[in-house]
């Protein structure tokens, strides 16, 4: 039998000229070697049994491999935690509300403080929303789900609560010092008297270190260039953490005005102890405080600067470590 493109004395036949599309049409099938795609039945077979038992092999693999790592890792609590974390020991702070979606990355809250005006209504309904699980009753939690303990009544001010249970933050009690900043009251904004509400973002396991009155931690306030505010707070013996909001600059301190602190109607902040730690515990409620803006300046930009002061909370105003900016503006 005469080789293929080859006569029957040997001779080398001369090649088919093709078109291309008939070229196309012979590389999809071709009727003469039976060869699909350039590959015949039995290549085809070959190859496929192969990638199926290389990606069968790859996917057990990696489902060890992913079976492994959640060995070793727990639901509830992080591997890695404080100091041995991406996030650290030292806490941000947070605000709400948040500026409208259409400028997500803005921290600019700009509205016209007058009753019937439209501007300020998304910020009302941010704060309802933030607020709506903190209007819920709650009981000092435990770890474990449907576990509550009798009454929140064993938290004590500024005492550590037990393991595993946390102390339930009152929302009610931001409004003791008035309704200005209540819901009912659209948090001021109606008025251009504005709350915003400033919290410490949470990390697992963090304690605050509260400043107390003795010499050592007076100094160390002074040397930090605690505002007067913060150092009386202090020496009232209110305990927690304090947090003070002032502008950032001259000209922003001078049209900033007058800022009270909600609960208790106080020139700072505090956020006491017995809310710490956070250690995943259901139901747990972040703290936080109301910064009452009673006197800013209309149609001024003012940036604001909110700081946490407590001895294990350094600041760093270009990563913003301890601290918070957003910008204020009341037509």
């Amino acid at each position: 039998m005469a080789e293929k493109g080859v006569d029957a004395y040997g001779n080398k036949l001369p090649e088919e000229k093709l078109t291309s599309g008939q070229s196309f049409q012979r590389f999809l099938w071709n009727p003469s070697t039976k060869e699909l795609l350039g590959r015949t039945g039995g290549s085809w077979a070959k190859i496929l049994i192969f990638y199926v038992i290389f990606y069968a092999c790859l996917a057990a693999f990696w489902t060890v491999m992913l079976l492994i790592f959640y060995q070793t890792i727990d639901p509830h609590y992080p591997k890695w935690q404080l100091g041995e974390s991406r996030i650290g020991t030292n806490p941000g702070l947070g605000f709400r509300p948040r500026p409208p979606e259409e400028r997500v990355e803005s921290t600019l809250i700009w509205f016209s403080g007058t009753a019937n005006d439209g501007t300020w209504k998304g910020y009302k309904e941010d704060l309802d929303k933030f607020l709506e699980p903190y209007a819920k009753d709650s009981t000092q939690g435990s770890i474990g789900k449907g576990e509550h303990v009798d009454s929140p009544t064993n938290c004590q001010p500024n005492k550590e609560p037990s393991k595993g249970k946390f102390c339930p933050f009152n929302a009610k009690d931001l409004f003791s010092g008035g309704e200005k900043c209540s819901a009912s009251n659209n948090y001021g904004f109606g008025e251009g008297q504005p709350c915003i509400l400033v919290k410490l973002n949470k990390i697992y396991g963090w304690k605050p270190e509260p400043y107390t009155n003795n010499p050592e931690d007076m100094k160390m306030l002074t040397d930090a260039k605690a505002p007067s505010q913060v150092i009386e707070t202090v020496q009232a013996g209110m305990g927690g953490v304090v947090i003070n909001c002032e502008g950032e600059n001259a000209a922003d301190k001078e049209n900033i005005g007058m800022l009270r602190y909600a609960p208790g109607n106080t020139k700072s902040g505090v956020i006491p102890s017995q809310f710490y730690p956070y250690t995943n515990q259901p139901g747990y409620q972040s703290p936080f405080v109301f910064v009452h803006f009673m006197g800013a300046a209309r149609g001024i930009l003012i940036n604001v600067e909110c700081k946490a002061w407590a001895k294990n909370i350094r600041h760093e105003r270009q990563d913003r470590e301890g601290s918070v900016h957003f910008e204020l503006l009341i037509d």
